[in-house]
């Protein structure tokens, strides 16, 4: 089984303020609070949706080959 890559991302500014659709987004991403850290596959879909709220978290790309030696 080939090793995925996978997208480390946080939440890093708050949703209070932001349109309905960004908050539905980060929600989506899996992140429920400032400074939560959520593991993703690296997928289109999922780079679309960090790149419509780029300013709220904060991501880098993880192998997940890494992430099994941790």
């Amino acid at each position: 089984m080939a090793a995925e890559t996978q997208i480390q991302i946080t939440q890093v500014r708050s949703v209070i303020g932001r349109t309905q659709d960004q908050r539905a987004t980060v929600r989506s991403l899996g992140l429920k609070r400032i400074r939560h850290t959520v593991t993703q596959p690296d997928r289109p879909e999922i780079r679309g949706m960090l790149n419509k709220v780029s300013h709220l978290v904060e991501w880098q790309v993880v192998d997940a080959t890494e992430k099994a030696d941790s």
